[in-house]
């Protein structure tokens, strides 16, 4: 296990920051064009992005933020496939919290603090609530899978909740 706290791995850490932030900043635009005009390739397109997020967490040892990404990954993609307008309305709410919440964590791995300052009770319940929604969705990524359906992927979200230490 990498231990993101010890002197020698500040520069990657501070270099992960800074690009997450980055690519944050670019989320929450993605989700203000959403708002302003929605389109499912924008929901997509969050799904894409944060997707990039998740890799380098990965790799360095950032499980929290891994596991966050992993989530809006499955929400920005499963959420693509759907045409209800109103869901997708909802989701973009939750997935502005995440931004927010990803903002928090990320802040806190930079400044080496395990303590949060948030409350993400009603967070996780809204999760739970969304992942009842896209039961009916086959797709949950980039790249279509064949017998990959939507109850597994939902399966998925749900240990990604369940297993979610904030």
């Amino acid at each position: 296990m990498i231990d993101l706290t010890d002197p020698s791995m500040k520069e990657i850490v501070d270099e992960f920051c800074d690009e997450t932030n980055q690519l944050l900043d670019e989320l929450e635009g993605i989700l203000e064009e959403y708002e302003d005009e929605p389109s499912l390739g924008l929901l997509e397109k969050y799904g894409q992005t944060i997707d990039r997020v998740m890799g380098t967490a990965q790799t360095i040892g950032a499980n929290q933020v891994g596991q966050l990404c992993q989530m809006g990954k499955i929400i920005g993609y499963k959420s693509s496939q759907n045409d209800d307008d109103n869901l997708n309305n909802i989701v973009c709410g939750i997935l502005f919290d995440l931004v927010d919440i990803l903002r928090e964590v990320v802040k806190n791995l930079h400044i080496a603090e395990p303590e949060h300052k948030f409350n993400v009770e009603a967070f996780m319940k809204r999760l739970n609530w969304l992942k009842e929604k896209f039961v009916h969705i086959d797709r949950a990524s980039c790249d279509f899978e064949e017998g990959n359906g939507g109850a597994a992927i939902t399966s998925e979200l749900e240990s990604l909740i369940n297993s979610l230490k904030l």
